[in-house]
């Protein structure tokens, strides 16, 4: 098991944006996860650092791997804010297929890094429509399954769909490569229990954002909103996961953010310890 931080959270912000990639600070975070006493950065590919982004050459690849063994940081996750942006659905077939194409192209660069998963997201703009759209998705989730089993790298999908809708989803697209991202902050937000969802698709899930979200609202901190952290690792506990804990938290105030992320750190930590989840570091 390992407890990640999400990819910008251990700098101050950039304007008014929550989350991005850090496209001048995301060498120091190494440092700053190690002195937080994390194991892991979930990397942010999105459509803002584009262009600079070190994932998308080889040289950039090369100093990443070079960091995370300094400092004993890995990089095991990816988060394809890309496609937020610019959705896979809701699209022209010429824009359905480039954006396939970059996806199969991030899994590609993702493999040859050792990232092991990444978390696809259909929420806010990208949303799934299940009475119309769930066919659609299906479609393109299986057009990626060869470059998933080539690669080697687990996609992972982030919806705003029900719990009942989200299984249906998982029926159609039934293969061991393709998972659930559980956020226990969009569920709060949502008003879904997680003993409603780890019922509908548990045995799928595969990685866990944390955060804590208000009932129709913003982020929160921790503890402080309408995620039920308790029936969450209860349900974790039932269904023996032991993969990845990423913390997706609000955000403290710049300039304290490596203490920030050392109380979020032993939040998760108690109530891993707790649930009866080992607590391993790999």
């Amino acid at each position: 098991m390992v407890l990640a931080i999400m990819q910008g959270r251990l700098v101050p912000p950039i304007g008014d944006r929550i989350q991005c990639f850090p496209r001048d600070r995301w060498a120091e975070e190494f440092p700053l996860a190690a002195a937080a006493g994390l194991d892991a950065i979930e990397w942010i590919d999105d459509v803002y650092g584009d262009a600079i982004n070190p994932i998308a050459d080889d040289a950039g690849l090369a100093r990443i791997k070079e960091l995370s063994a300094l400092h004993g940081v890995k990089v095991r996750s990816l988060c394809a804010d890309y496609f937020m942006e610019r959705p896979l659905i809701r699209a022209s077939a010429s824009e359905v297929t480039e954006r396939s194409q970059r996806l199969a192209w991030l899994l590609e660069r993702c493999a040859s890094i050792g990232i092991v998963r990444v978390v696809l997201p259909f929420v806010d703009h990208s949303r799934i429509d299940p009475a119309n759209e769930l066919d659609e998705v299906a479609g393109i989730l299986g057009a990626m399954v060869p470059f998933i089993e080539n690669t080697g790298v687990e996609l992972h999908l982030e919806t705003s769909l029900s719990p009942a809708d989200f299984a249906e989803l998982l029926a159609r697209v039934d293969h061991p490569m393709i998972k659930v991202n559980y956020d226990s902050g969009n569920s709060a937000s949502l008003g879904y229990r997680p003993t409603d969802e780890f019922a509908a698709y548990g045995h799928r899930v595969g990685s866990v954002h944390i955060k804590d979200r208000v009932l129709g609202g913003s982020t929160v901190p921790l503890g402080t909103g309408d995620a039920d952290f308790d029936a969450l690792f209860r349900s974790l506990d039932a269904v023996g996961y032991a993969g990845d804990f990423v913390l997706q938290v609000a955000r403290g105030m710049p300039g304290d953010e490596t203490a920030w992320a050392m109380r979020n750190r032993e939040f998760v930590l108690a109530r891993v310890n707790g649930s009866g989840v080992p607590w391993t570091s790999t």
